[in-house]
Parts: structure tokens; C-alpha cells; sequence
């Protein structure tokens, strides 16, 4: 199968609202990287894909108009289509993936690579596919330093926007009881579930295709890495109502400066702000039930 990315450089500023118009056409995933080294620090790039076959020439020059009126605005580059083979998007991958250690007991091995844990470790085997969430991004890396330092023993986890699968296995490698994880991106289930198997964690995660409407029950922690809009949406939706008490909800994907948006939907769903951890300019939030801090209001 061919794929066409679609790629455009604009500063954080206008990240957000690039991201937002890619989405509604390329609805198979929409990420936000930090540009190459020697670049200035305000600039990244917005990358949307989707089957070739699936973006008309008028759905192309609609793309390009709406960016055109957005640069009008803000800095906004012309977008650049390039078609790409999946299996080239795979060997690119394992180009830019090796061994990587998070947090104190997180290891992340792509699967073509061997390595020997330590005993305490928790090794992931990843294949990320055309599916998002290496590890390699700062918003990936924030949420498993937060999952291993929330998830006990037996806890249910939510991972809306699962992509790779690598946070809802991380939570089951973790010790997590039951693990939901729910994208609503068929190559994105598909890789995840493969990824599941490969780490031997079918009967923890399970893994559908969907968005709010399918992550029913309650959950001790709730982890979403998405767009702020995304999560915002979903909070209002009704996300945050299934945070068990005394549990955590996980928010990233965040670029530094968005959080108070995310921070006041939680705030009116009963949530309190408890931690705020940073990598480069991508920003995570940890929220509690505002019922356990009593005295904070």
C-alpha cells in the first residue's frame, strides 16, 4: 500500500490549528514534530497521513487554500505531498529507533533488536508500523514516566488514542489489572493489537476501535495523548467523569502554553492540576479528583 504524507513547517503558535484542519482529511493520524537540528526553536513540523488513493486533487487544493487563508494569520508554510511505501515508512523507522531507557525501570526495543534486561526492568518490544508512539517523542516519554509512577497493582487503565500500543502495554507490564485501549484509526488498532501480542499481554489489554463512546466504565488512571482540542473535547465529552476515585488523568500531546486550556476543562469536571512535567516545549499534566485535596478548594 502507498501513503501520502502531507507535511507543513509553522511555528507552535499555529501547530494547533494546522493540526486541526490536516484532521479533517487525514483521518488516519496527524503528528506534531520538533523541526531538524540548526532549525529556529519556534518551528515544526505538522504531518498528516492517509491511503494515497483516499485525498482527490479538489480535496488537495482545498488543503492548500485553507493554508494559504491561515498564513494570512500566521507563518504557514505551502504544504509538501509526498507518497511513501509502507514498507519504506517501516525501514525508516527502524533507522531512527535503538534501545531506549525511560524513567527508572522503562526500556523501549524495537523488535529487530536483542537486548538483556536487567531484572527490574519493564522491556517493551515495539514495532511501531504505521501507527504513532515510538517513545521517541517527548509527550510518549512524559506519559510512561507518569504510568510507572501511577499504576499499581491491579489498576484499570484507559489509553484513548493507543496508536502503537505502547502505553497501554506499558501499563499492563506495569502491573495494571485490565487495560483498555481504544484509537479510532484501523492501522493504528492493528499494529497495536500486534504489538500486544508481541509482548504477551493479550489477557491484560484489549485493544478496539473507536473513540469515547467505547471506553465505557471507570478507570484508576486515564491516559490521553492527542491534540489539545482532541482532549479537551473529550473531557467536556465526558472523559474525566470516569477517573475512579482517587485515581489520575494523564493528559499530553500538549505544546508548552496550552495547558491552562486542558487544566480549566479538568478544573469543571471536579479535577485538580497536580503535577505539570515538561520535556523540551511538550508539556504532560496529572490530574487528581479535587475531593482529595479538600483544602485546595
Amino acid at each position: 500500500m502507498e501513503w501520502l504524507e502531507v507535511s507543513v513547517t509553522t511555528g507552535y503558535e499555529a501547530a494547533e490549528a494546522v493540526a486541526d484542519l490536516l484532521s479533517r482529511y487525514a483521518y488516519r493520524g496527524v503528528a506534531i514534530e520538533t523541526g531538524p537540528q540548526g532549525w529556529e526553536e519556534e518551528q515544526v513540523i505538522v504531518k498528516a497521513y492517509l491511503p494515497a488513493d483516499e485525498l482527490p486533487f479538489a480535496h488537495r487544493q482545498r488543503i492548500e487554500e485553507a493554508l494559504g487563508h491561515l498564513n494570512q494569520i500566521l507563518p504557514v508554510s505551502a504544504p509538501v505531498f509526498r507518497t511513501i511505501a509502507e514498507q519504506d515508512w517501516a525501514e525508516a523507522w527502524k533507522e531512527r529507533l535503538t534501545v531506549m531507557h525511560i524513567g527508572r525501570r522503562i526500556v523501549v526495543c524495537p523488535s529487530w533488536l536483542t537486548y538483556e534486561p536487567a531484572p527490574d526492568e519493564v522491556v517493551i518490544r515495539l514495532d511501531p508500523g504505521m501507527a504513532f508512539g515510538s517513545g521517541l517523542h517527548p509527550s510518549t516519554r512524559l506519559c510512561l514516566m507518569k504510568l510507572e509512577e501511577l499504576v499499581r497493582p491491579g489498576a484499570r487503565v484507559l489509553d484513548m488514542g493507543t496508536g502503537s500500543g505502547i502505553l497501554a502495554i506499558a501499563a499492563a507490564r506495569l502491573g495494571a489489572g485490565q487495560v483498555l485501549a481504544v484509537d479510532n484509526d484501523p492501522v493504528a488498532v492493528r499494529v497495536a493489537r500486534e504489538n500486544v501480542a508481541a509482548n504477551g499481554v493479550r489477557e491484560l489489554v484489549r485493544v478496539v476501535r473507536g473513540s469515547l463512546a467505547e471506553a465505557q466504565g471507570e478507570y484508576d488512571v486515564i491516559v490521553v495523548n492527542i491534540l489539545v482540542n482532541v482532549i479537551v473535547e473529550m473531557i467536556q465529552g465526558g472523559l474525566a467523569d470516569r477517573v475512579l476515585p482517587g485515581g489520575a488523568f494523564i493528559a499530553a500531546g500538549l505544546i508548552l502554553g496550552q495547558e491552562g486550556e486542558v487544566s480549566t476543562a479538568l478544573a469543571q469536571k471536579g479535577l485538580l492540576v497536580v503535577e505539570k512535567d515538561q520535556i523540551e516545549d511538550w508539556v504532560c499534566l496529572v490530574a487528581k479528583s479535587r475531593d482529595v485535596f479538600p483544602d485546595k478548594g
